[in-house]
């Protein structure tokens, strides 16, 4: 039946009534398909978006001819119905139409006690609920008899609003539709929903369902059962039930509840109900095949017979979800498409690192942004120096800093998390954390004493370097002392779910990997090579720190060239090893881009230690390093600017790559290195830097009598270099964005100091997005767009790749896969999340040309 007169519609829920997940909610939606299963499910009506808009507007609702949908003097229950569950929606709402007539006769029929608890139940929650009341006024010691306990709140309600309990069903349900209308578009509501992902006008169902009881002479009572384990997703008969409940929230009382299957430690439906029990389970897993999803059943036993109320998807772990949707295209339930498309890509995450228990208990110290997935169990440490000590002990720490620099990163190499009092998700902790996979959280509530070596949490308590915290850097939190963790888990489902992504996807991923161990760890997450080496990295390391300090601090060009020839073997080792890991992928290496000045200290102390390493004054060294020093070092001499004025440093790096090339050549499959210029605007410094490198390669086939080729690249970095890239693609094979500095530049934007006023400048709408978290299409995106296109046209073969942190954004992704772009680079933990955000792109053109064929 369908109503729509004068006043607002609703619809009977039958097999072909016009229901659907976009006008009447996904809970209204599940429910006809019950009804099209032939599953015994209580008589329903649903209002759908537009009519609760309007209900909440005060438009009139026929609620007489909706009431007799139910027959006389019905029970009703009525729950919300969102388009998707996760955006939640009011509680649902119980007995609705009790009054004093009915508690009469239910006192016939299912005795006085169960008929005082249904319409105590009620006139609580209309109390509260629907007419704001204080709750206080409607509390129950659990010692006063529930006939007692009833009086008192119909008193209480008479005395709060100067009128008996609405005895009206017609006043009732109105009254509650209305509410649960009105708390769906209130602020607070739209905000929560919007912080889960809803779009702001995201529209909200009702639905009124007939009142089952577990309550009778017979077997009754009410259950929920489940099919899987929602933290692991393996196979199991999950749920509870109880004799002789009143609603599901019976349920939340744990005292008396059964078993479903046989279990030792007590009573359970399947030995004292076999026949029940088999119908129950047959039922559900019925919804699980023709659902097409793992589903919670909600139930009710009514004198031996067998209603099911509602089904919703399990509520579970990324885990559990992840081997749900390869078990179910396994079982030939869903096409292995729709597995891949049911997995959120950055939930992947989850699963390559350890975890905090969310089950475990956990005191939280300071909280902050989540900046990098993962936990961590380590003692705290306030210096990269003690960070390295404690791992030469073999001792887990934790590095907090207030903010990381550069010469912090040994110290993060040697910490299992860090933590730190300012920046954002784009700060040089969060990128460098990712990069690495370890669990980060920044912009922390706490202050840092660095000389007493403390940190003070926002309540006050104080800790100690020293002491044992747990990072979790999936939910932004620091934990007072050690906390459970879940292992990482990278097991057959996983495995097979990005076996089937690799088949599909049209566009490759490699890692962004600076060292050897980085490199293994690409190689182990299926990169398809390295598309961003950062050589700099290597030289933090402490023995090589000091050589290349020793080279700054060089007097003459014979001085510098010795520092150098010391530096040589220790890269050409570092790029064999990297070639034996990728075995013959490609690896794509930057030639040194930051400034000097970042190989230097920052304070007196370490400017005191690095003159007695150098034998040096300390005067010479503080002059020294305040005239390497610039105003804005991010736009100084820097990447090709630092190669053509101390061009020693590139050709040693040049010698380096090709001498490992033909060293690693031996080891196996002919190596091809692609060398890469950092920060080019003009097509003159390109030419500088190929003859350089050119010449290099010369002498050392020379000199080794062996042939070898390469690949000279750029990377494009800045505006200027996106507009002239049809200039600079005559001298390259490759153009690799780095969307870090391009996004800087473009907007005239410090990436380490955008997390002071980012959040109150997306929240007020002047950016959609951290622009440094997700790629801004319009603006960064028009210049790769630009450079792509005058690239290619000039060099129709000329290879493109975006190899900054939006590598690893599937937004991102998506932007350079339709741009035509060959790759994306990425951190190695982020590669699976881009290997299968990239299968998802042909998934869901695949579907949706199916769907437009229908």
């Amino acid at each position: 039946m369908q109503q729509n007169n004068d006043s607002l519609e609703y619809t009977r829920i039958r097999r072909v009534a016009p229901i659907a997940v976009n006008t009447h909610g996904g809970r209204a939606k599940c429910l006809q398909r019950l009804v099209r299963l032939d599953l015994p499910v209580p008589e329903t009506v649903a209002l759908s978006f537009d009519a609760v808009r309007k209900l909440a507007d005060g438009h009139p609702l026929d609620i007489s001819a909706l009431l007799k949908t139910f027959g006389d003097a019905p029970l009703l229950t009525v729950r919300p119905s969102s388009e998707d569950p996760d955006w939640g929606g009011p509680g649902a709402m119980l007995n609705v139409g009790m009054n004093d007539q009915r508690h009469a006769e239910l006192t016939q029929t299912l005795g006085p006690d169960t008929a005082d608890a249904l319409y105590l139940r009620f006139v609580q929650a209309y109390a509260i609920h629907i007419e704001r009341l204080d709750p206080e006024e409607f509390e129950n010691d659990s010692a006063t008899p529930v006939r007692l306990a009833l009086k008192s709140a119909l008193d209480a309600y008479e005395n709060e609003t100067d009128e008996p309990f609405p005895q009206d069903v017609e006043t009732q349900l109105i009254k509650v539709l209305r509410s649960m209308a009105r708390a769906w578009s209130g602020t607070t509501a739209r905000l929560l929903r919007q912080a889960k992902g809803a779009p702001a006008d995201a529209g909200l169902g009702l639905i009124v369902q007939a009142m089952s009881f577990g309550v009778g002479a017979d077997e009754s009572g009410a259950g929920v059962i489940q099919l899987i384990d929602e933290e692991t997703g393996a196979p199991l008969i999950r749920g509870r039930y109880k004799r002789q409940a009143i609603g599901r929230s019976a349920l939340t009382d744990k005292t008396d509840v059964m078993y479903l299957t046989h279990d030792a430690r007590g009573p359970s439906l399947e030995v004292d109900c076999p026949a029940l029990f088999e119908q129950l389970t047959t039922m559900t897993q019925l919804c699980r095949v023709k659902l097409r999803e793992e589903m919670l059943v909600e139930f009710i036993i009514e004198n031996n017979k067998l209603v099911i109320l509602d089904a919703v998807r399990v509520q579970r772990s990324s885990r559990a979800a992840l081997r749900s949707a390869v078990q179910l295209a396994e079982d030939g339930i869903i096409p292995k498409s729709d597995a891949l498309l049911r997995i959120p890509p950055r939930s992947l995450t989850e699963l390559l690192h350890p975890q905090v228990d969310p089950t475990a208990p956990r005191v939280a110290f300071a909280k902050g942004i989540a900046a990098s997935p993962g936990g961590a169990v380590g003692r705290l440490v306030f210096s990269s120096a003690a960070a390295q000590v404690s791992e030469a002990r073999g001792e887990a720490c934790i590095l907090v800093r207030r903010e990381t620099a550069p010469e912090d990163i040994r110290g993060m190499h040697s910490s299992v998390g860090v933590l730190t009092e300012r920046g954002g998700v784009t700060s040089h902790a969060a990128v460098i954390a990712r990069g690495m996979g370890v669990p980060c959280v920044v912009g922390a509530s706490m202050t840092i004493n660095s000389r007493k070596k403390t940190i003070t949490g926002a309540n006050g308590q104080t800790l100690n370097e020293g002491d044992m915290i747990t990072l979790d850097g999936s939910a932004g939190e620091a934990l007072i002392g050690e906390t459970k963790m879940l292992p990482p888990s990278k097991d057959y489902w996983y495995l097979q779910l990005m076996e089937w992504a690799d088949a599909i996807r049209d566009i490759d991923v490699r890692a962004n990997a600076d060292t050897p161990a980085d490199a293994a760890m690409a190689r182990d997450f299926k990169a398809q090579g390295i598309g961003l080496c950062r050589t700099e990295h290597m030289f933090f390391e402490g023995d090589r720190l000091t050589v290349m300090r020793e080279m700054i601090f060089a007097a003459t060009h014979e001085d510098r060239q010795e520092a150098i020839s010391r530096l040589l073997p220790m890269q050409r080792s570092d790029f064999i090893e990297l070639f034996r890991i990728m075995q013959g992928q490609p690896v794509c290496i930057r030639l040194l881009d930051p400034p000097l000045h970042e190989f230097l200290p920052s304070d007196r102390a370490g400017a005191k230690e690095l003159a007695e390493a150098l034998d040096l004054p300390l005067s010479d060294v503080t002059r020294r390093i305040e005239w390497l020093s610039e105003f804005n070092p991010m736009l100084g001499m820097r990447g090709v600017r630092l190669g053509i004025t101390f061009p020693e440093i590139y050709e040693m790096q040049a010698r380096a790559i090709f001498e490992a090339t033909i060293e690693a050549s031996k080891l196996g499959a002919p190596v091809v290195p692609e060398v890469m210029i950092p920060l080019v605007s003009a097509m003159r410094e390109v030419e500088l830097v190929k003859t350089l490198v050119d010449g290099v390669a010369a002498a050392v086939r020379n000199e080794k009598g062996a042939e070898f080729t390469y690949r000279l690249g750029v990377m494009v970095e800045t505006p200027r270099a996106a507009l002239r890239a049809h200039e600079i693609a005559q001298h390259a094979a490759f153009l690799s964005f780095g969307t870090n500095d391009l996004t800087q530049m473009a907007y005239g934007l410090s990436r380490d100091d955008a997390g002071r006023f980012m959040n109150a400048y997306v929240q007020q709408g002047v950016f959609p997005e951290d622009p440094f978290h997700t790629l801004d299409v319009d603006g960064v995106g028009e210049l790769l767009t630009i450079g792509a296109a005058r690239g290619r046209k000039a060099s129709p073969k000329i290879v493109l790749s975006v190899c900054g942190e939006h590598g690893g954004n599937p937004e991102s992704i998506a932007f350079c896969r339709a741009a035509g772009f060959d790759y994306v680079s990425c951190s190695p933990f982020r590669v699976p999340v881009a290997r299968l955000a990239a299968a998802q792109l042909v998934a869901a053109e695949a579907k949706a040309t199916n769907l437009s064929r229908k």
